[in-house]
């Protein structure tokens, strides 16, 4: 009895009043319950609060609202040149104006919207001039890649995308521009994908968003998916002037 009584005061000189885990040495010996209550703290034997659930859920929302913004770029439902606020946009998505606003953030620093101050968010208007230098910057980065793809790659791995060249040309069967930017997006990111190098893919993504809006024509996007095919057919027989031909001309038509 007399060493426990004389151990504590020890303990207590040693040990901070506040740990790192934001627990003091004493609360850790069995402090009464209310007490810790009443600092937001739980004892030695609670269960803590899941406090990270709520922030899940927000950006599960966010994200859901960022898809479905995306969405509605590409297939036209928001227009370029038009302004749009996050609390008329979040009543249209049944949600507050909050993840909205977070959604068209990022959008604004993908260069697909603007901020307009006290307004919303312009949807971007890109010119044929800037939409020509999208498509020389992809080129210029995926080129090279897909020509050392050809050398190394074997052809049964190729062969293996043959579903999703023909998935864009159902696609864009479909006339829809927003289920055709996603399969195409499927394909090149396949494709980008064998090169093993995710900031590569991440890079080419980027630019692709920033090339909206996409060609609108059924007959165009049936024309740019018949090019998936014809280029995994190049990479098959790894025909390297036929992969560089494909690949400068899919970027320079395709908008």
């Amino acid at each position: 009895m007399d060493q426990r009584a004389h151990a504590a005061p020890a303990e207590t000189a040693r040990v901070p009043a506040q740990s790192r885990s934001g627990q003091t040495a004493r609360e850790a010996g069995g402090h009464p319950a209310g007490a810790s209550a009443v600092r937001g703290e739980h004892t030695h034997g609670e269960r803590p609060v899941p406090q990270p659930r709520p922030a899940v859920q927000r950006a599960s929302v966010r994200g859901q609202i960022l898809d479905a913004l995306r969405t509605a770029l590409m297939s036209g439902e928001l227009l370029p040149g038009e302004v749009y606020s996050a609390p008329a946009l979040g009543e249209r998505f049944g949600v507050s104006a909050t993840p909205v606003r977070e959604a068209m953030q990022q959008l604004a620093q993908e260069g697909a919207v603007e901020v307009v101050p006290n307004r919303g968010f312009r949807v971007v208007e890109r010119g044929a001039r800037e939409l020509a230098e999208l498509a020389e910057v992809r080129a210029l980065i995926e080129v090279p890649v897909m020509v050392r793809l050809a050398r190394s790659v074997p052809a049964e791995r190729w062969a293996a995308l043959r579903p999703l060249a023909e998935e864009s040309v159902r696609a864009a069967a479909t006339g829809c521009r927003a289920t055709y930017a996603e399969a195409d997006r499927a394909f090149h990111r396949a494709v980008l994908g064998l090169a093993g190098n995710e900031q590569l893919v991440q890079i080419a993504e980027d630019l692709r968003r920033r090339a909206v809006p996409l060609r609108g024509a059924r007959a165009e996007m049936m024309s740019d998916a018949a090019e998936h095919s014809a280029l995994l057919e190049a990479l098959v027989a790894r025909d390297l002037e036929a992969v560089r031909a494909l690949v400068v001309g899919h970027f320079a038509d395709a908008w």
